[in-house]
């Protein structure tokens, strides 16, 4: 596996040393085995079509869908594959052929390399547990004479190049994601229709049957906000700069102003590029307040997630915590719940607490929770369940279940600050929560209009079958 540090040049100069044994090179080939690719601004794709370009050969994309993925439902997948096929037809004009295998990864894959004498792998970069054993699969049974070259598409500054161990958090980051910006916020190069014709077709793709084979749990519905596909998440970047973004600053913390920016589902997902939004953000000059907050959202704290995640393999648990963290948990692990909730209560959003309710209720209908009811939300489940461990696993599978951008490195991080105090610090001692930071009530009633958030929520009538409708959340 060879991470991209050096210019195209010397990339090319060391494939050409790579393959010296072999009398020809038949394709290059980009498989993304994370995520949807976006047929704009991938930097993995841009990246496979320089090379194929210089050696003159045809250019394959291929996508390998798992049918099921950890706790993953109907909702993200119609999402991810409506988008996946929004790619499929962007290739179909840039004469770039699409294959959709299914199956398990590694040896389909090398497999599928073997039997259309694909010259180089390239693939995208996703740092959790699974998308990187994909990674040790596919290096495992590829032809050793393949080059397999791994292209950070997914932040702005590639992770291993922001920092080559686990930081912190934002304060130890942030300078040394600030000195690489202005070398990786570069110009994106278009995707152009490529000259070089493969010397057969892929197999067509039946969507309709793809979606009906999936084993995923149907009873989460899709939702109707979200456009699936690039086009839809460029819609929705472009309301944001002209609507909201002037209201991130003072009003991101509020759930009853309009004042984020949606983009997570399309980030999510590989089908609007994180670079791509920051370019678009930046060229607004009359909100520079809120441009700098919303960067340092989606750049600094995103890409600190990814940091934790790449290299925390106990991202998801209670033993990725800090030691003080897991110290205090242990210590108030006893402490006694005046409430306690099953996990089917829980997503059911039967509490005591409305507003806790409200924001369930948005999680399960909508796909989505307001990103400071986020974190009182999780917070409760640590107070509302028996132990750590549960009220972390809990807020995992909720998310994981329920949110458009669930299974997420921002997903995990956000649960792990909430319960374990990942990436904060030790605060007044207290029952249950120990050191971590508190949330409560009160504190919500000081920062927005609790009862107007909860009104609006009332006004939603969940169905029986949980299928979702439009709400009368701005949020």
């Amino acid at each position: 596996l060879f991470y991209i540090k050096m210019n195209f040049d010397s990339l090319v100069e060391w494939l050409n040393n790579f393959r010296q044994s072999r009398n020809t090179v038949q394709e290059i080939h980009l498989k993304v085995c994370i995520g949807v690719v976006c047929v704009a601004d991938n930097w993995a794709l841009i990246y496979a079509q320089q090379l194929a370009l210089a050696e003159k050969l045809p250019l394959h994309i291929c996508f390998c869908l798992a049918p099921r993925y950890l706790d993953a439902t109907y909702r993200q997948y119609a999402f991810m594959l409506k988008g996946l096929r929004e790619v499929a037809k962007e290739c179909n004009r840039l004469d770039i052929q699409f294959h959709l295998l299914s199956g398990e990864l590694g040896q389909n894959l090398a497999s599928f390399v073997e039997k259309w004498k694909f010259g180089a792998v390239v693939t995208d970069f996703n740092p959790l547990r699974i998308p990187l054993q994909w990674i040790e699969t596919v290096k495992k049974h590829l032809p050793a004479d393949v080059p397999f070259i791994q292209v950070d598409a997914h932040n702005v500054v590639p992770c291993w190049e922001a920092s080559e161990k686990l930081e912190y958090g934002a304060r130890t980051i942030r300078g040394k994601i600030t000195k690489l910006l202005p070398e990786f916020l570069s110009e994106i190069p278009l995707v152009d229709t490529h000259p070089h014709s493969a010397s057969r077709a892929a197999e067509p793709v039946d969507w309709e049957e793809v979606l009906s084979s999936l084993e995923v749990d149907r009873s989460v519905g899709e939702v109707d906000w979200a456009q699936p596909g690039s086009c839809g998440g460029m819609a929705m970047l472009e309301s944001f700069i002209e609507q909201r973004l002037r209201l991130f600053a003072t009003h991101r913390n509020n759930p009853n102003w309009d004042a984020l920016s949606h983009l997570s589902p399309w980030i999510h997902t590989g089908q609007l590029s994180a670079q791509r939004v920051v370019k678009q953000v930046k060229r607004e000059k009359n909100a520079s307040e809120s441009v700098a907050s919303f960067i340092e959202e989606l750049v600094v704290r995103r890409e600190l997630a990814d940091n934790f995640c790449f290299y925390n393999h106990n991202y998801d648990n209670i033993s990725g915590a800090y030691d003080w963290a897991k110290k205090t948990l242990q210590d108030h692990a006893k402490d006694r719940r005046q409430y306690l909730y099953t996990k089917e209560q829980l997503e059911n959003a039967k509490t005591h607490d409305q507003l806790w309710n409200a924001a369930q209720r948005q999680l399960v209908l909508e796909g989505k929770m307001h990103g400071f009811l986020r974190m009182y939300w999780a917070k409760k489940i640590l107070e509302w369940t028996a132990s750590p461990e549960e009220a972390l696993s809990i807020a995992i599978y909720l998310n994981d279940r329920l949110s458009l951008d669930g299974c997420d490195p921002n997903g995990y991080v956000g649960c792990m600050w909430s319960v374990c105090g990942i990436h904060d610090q030790g605060w007044a001692e207290r029952p249950i929560f120990g050191k971590i930071r508190f949330m409560n009530y009160a504190g919500c009633k000081r920062k927005f209009d609790v009862a107007q958030f909860e009104r609006k929520c009332a006004a939603i009538k969940e169905n029986s079958n949980k299928d979702t409708k439009k709400s009368s959340f701005n949020n």
